[in-house]
């Protein structure tokens, strides 16, 4: 017995110094190549004049793909003369290596060029919108997504994306929302990480690696009123606490450039504030990277009154801004500001000391074209793979709202279905806001799914039945720059007479309606967050022909849907799903995939209650919805409670759970509480469940949210199986920042509760002391 304690020591002894000395040496080769990038950085500059120094801070796009009002002239002449760091909005073998080889070649010291792109969801083959994505609850998926955009960018010569917006959002009249992973600083924080290390890879030099850019910093989705661009004010606890925990998630797993936003933060813009760029970022959280403004952010800096173009761009540069976007405010002020004594050498050095140490970590330096290769354009780029693989993820965010009488899923052979909606036969629609390179011809429409899923094994009839919107400024605003709505000419009384007289034929109806691209993403506010009228009319009248009514819902943001709650049979919210939109719908309506998504922003009833979350603040005279309102935290002509609450998701079968176990009831100091439910699938069907895990800690030294997320686990079970889940919790996940911005817990009671959601969960309480 001891003869075998001694080799079982021996060998434990031997494994911890085969891994501490792996963890020293590790260390000690990225010592050394850091050392040798600033060897080689120092040597790059001390050969660069101020012009060339100052053109490594400018950023410009050519105007291939156009992300905003302004477009930079003179670019190449520019290039030739090292006056350009970077290009953006150019993707493509041929053209990216046209442009690069103008810097490696023609300027005076061969600096290359970064290329990066709006890759926001996929590249060409496109995924859901990150708000579907985010609804997966499935890291895994989630990091494959950003792997396989990551490989199609390169592909096509970029090396640098502008995602993941991780700004954490709880107005959905604010567009972006659409863009991010909703309203959990703790979800947003997983979901940032999985990006980064999708996107990045395990070394940025590989030639199918891009660098991420976090965006927006900061806080820029508590935008006030959800309009676009707008102010933002809110205490630092609750910029600690709620806003900010996704942006330093991203840093730590790596990411390597930062976007500033738009908005102003403790009343100074984000783009020039040096308490955000630089005491936050870089000396509390320690960023080694580089941060480059939003699309003209640094001259709408005059706009929100700190100067004329020159001041704002000093200010923003002393405030720890590196790179600036398509402004060209660094270009043509900085050099009058150094030789002013406005700036120091050193300012501008440290700047394109940053650049520059982006470009050797990417490997540019070794070579510049490591991404172009036009037979990987050819095999890498919307290939078999990526589309399955789109397909699944699509599947996989869909969130079934209701399902009343198990109208879901459809039978798939027999009977007739009366297909309508302005989106049941609209490709351009199905890939959602923030589409770069995706190529709309080559999606895949909900009627044309259908077909590919059950043939004609059903009877499908179809009629479009409205416009996507009559409403004449919405049109308008919705589609500016003259995009197809492919309004049909009829008139509206005409198409929905046409979709009734089709829905009396049928045995249930599949309504595909909802928002348009446009109406969600950047510049995309609304007021009214229900669907269209035009559609809202054509769906009160297919509900009056007693037929069930199945809505598939395209949303690229929580909307109000109390009337579609209490009247149709069904709702689906497919969001925008991206180039495999039909296949993964048909499978869902057909039953080839229980859906399982959870949204991860809550939905209102009305937007008079907006901003709703589940995490909120308890008042002083909250409301239980028990006894007289009067005098208390209510509204008087709606409930308090959202119409769907955050995490909130069905299934086509039915899940129960058990009270919840816990393995102590008093712990002290550093001890790990686990807590265990029994999770039963009690349908007819096999199916996902995302069982969450929530903390509240009801007495503590400042008023704290009623309940946070603190974990999750997604399990699948066969029908009449069961299941026991366990989550172990530490005093880390006790933490808060208190009044004086210190993160730690306090011992008293805390509360753990377990659901299907945030509102219906099985609680059970502990006594933490120190």
């Amino acid at each position: 017995m001891k003869k075998y304690f001694s080799i079982g020591f021996a060998f434990k002894a031997t494994l911890s110094f085969i891994l501490i000395l792996s963890f020293f040496s590790a260390k000690a080769q990225t010592k050394a190549e850091e050392a040798k990038m600033n060897a080689f950085v120092a040597n790059l500059m001390s050969k660069m004049t101020v012009d060339e120094k100052i053109g490594q801070l400018n950023l410009v796009t050519m105007g291939q793909a156009i992300t905003g009002s302004v477009v930079n002239n003179g670019v190449e002449a520019r290039i030739k003369k090292g006056e350009i760091g970077g290009v953006f909005g150019v993707y493509g073998t041929e053209s990216v290596s046209k442009i690069q080889n103008l810097a490696v070649k023609e300027s005076r010291l061969h600096i290359p060029l970064i290329f990066g792109l709006d890759v926001i969801h996929g590249h060409r083959t496109i995924f859901p919108i990150p708000l579907g994505i985010s609804a997966t609850w499935d890291m895994a998926l989630i990091q494959q997504s950003a792997r396989i955009a990551a490989k199609e960018a390169t592909a096509e010569g970029l090396n640098w994306v502008f995602s993941p917006m991780v700004d954490i959002a709880r107005d959905p009249r604010w567009g972006r929302i659409s863009e991010g992973s909703g309203e959990d600083p703790w979800y947003g924080s997983q979901v940032a990480k999985a990006m980064v290390r999708g996107y990045q890879g395990h070394d940025m030099k590989n030639a199918d690696a891009v660098m991420a850019c976090v965006k927006h910093f900061a806080l820029y989705g508590a935008a006030e009123a959800g309009r676009e661009y707008n102010t933002v004010d809110m205490s630092l606890i609750k910029m600690y606490q709620d806003y900010l925990p996704p942006y330093k998630a991203a840093l730590d797993a790596g990411a390597g450039s930062f976007m500033s936003s738009f908005n102003t933060i403790n009343g100074v813009p984000a783009t020039a504030n040096q308490w955000l760029l630089t005491d936050l970022l870089r000396k509390q959280w320690g960023f080694k990277g580089f941060v480059v403004s939003d699309y003209t952010s640094l001259n709408e800096v005059t706009n929100h009154g700190l100067g004329d173009l020159q001041q704002v761009s000093q200010l923003a540069l002393k405030a720890g801004l590196d790179m600036d976007m398509v402004g060209e405010g660094f270009l043509t002020t900085l050099k009058k500001s150094l030789k002013e004594g406005k700036i120091t050498q050193h300012d501008i050095d440290q700047a394109c000391r940053r650049v520059l140490e982006a470009k050797y970590k990417l490997g540019l330096f070794d070579n510049p074209n490591k991404s172009i290769n036009p037979e990987k354009e050819k095999t890498d780029v919307m290939t078999d793979e990526h589309r399955k693989f789109a397909r699944k993820i699509a599947e996989h965010s869909f969130v079934l709202l209701k399902n009343h009488d198990q109208t879901l899923p459809l039978k798939k052979s027999g009977g007739t279905i009366a297909l309508v909606g302005p989106l049941a036969d609209n490709h351009s629609e199905m890939l959602g806001t923030w589409v770069i390179a995706g190529d709309p011809n080559k999606s895949v429409s909900v009627r044309e799914g259908i077909k590919n899923v059950v043939g004609d094994n059903v009877n499908i009839l179809y009629a479009r039945g409205s416009n996507i919107t009559d409403d004449a400024l919405l049109g308008l605003r919705a589609f500016p720059f003259g995009q197809d709505q492919m309004k049909d000419k009829r008139t509206p009384q005409e198409m929905i007479d046409e979709a009734v007289e089709t829905a009396k034929k049928a045995d249930v109806v599949v309504a595909v309606v909802g928002e348009s691209a446009n109406m969600s993403g950047e510049s995309s506010s609304r007021s009214d967050i229900s669907i269209p009228k035009s559609q809202e009319d054509l769906l009160k009248a297919l509900s009056k022909t007693g037929k069930p009514l199945v809505i598939v819902l395209f949303n690229g943001r929580p909307l109000t849907l109390t009337w579609e709650d209490e009247n149709a049979s069904a709702i689906l919210n497919a969001w925008a799903p991206g180039t495999e939109a039909g296949n993964a719908i048909a499978d869902v309506l057909f039953g080839n995939y229980n859906p399982a998504g959870k949204i991860t922003a809550t939905f209102p009833r009305s937007v008079g209650q907006i901003p709703i979350y589940y995490s909120h603040k308890n008042t002083g005279r909250p409301f239980d919805g028990k006894g007289p309102a009067k005098f208390k935290s209510d509204y008087l002509d709606i409930s308090n409670d959202p119409l769907y609450p955050f995490g909130y998701g069905l299934s086509y079968t039915t899940f129960s759970y058990s009270s919840v176990n816990l393995n102590k009831t008093n712990l002290k100091g550093n001890e790990t509480l686990t807590a265990t439910v029994t999770v039963s699938n009690t349908g007819k069907y096999a199916g996902e469940e995302v069982v969450q895990l929530y903390v509240g800690d009801p007495v503590a030294s400042i008023s704290r949210s009623v309940k946070e997320l603190k974990g999750f686990q997604k399990i699948m079970l066969q029908p009449g199986e069961s299941k026991d889940v366990s989550f172990n919790i530490t005093t880390a996940d006790l933490k808060f920042y208190n009044n004086q911005l210190v993160y730690d817990w306090e011992p008293g009671k805390f509360v753990v509760e377990i659901g299907t959601n945030s509102s219906d969960t099985h609680a059970a309480s502990v006594q933490w002391s120190k």
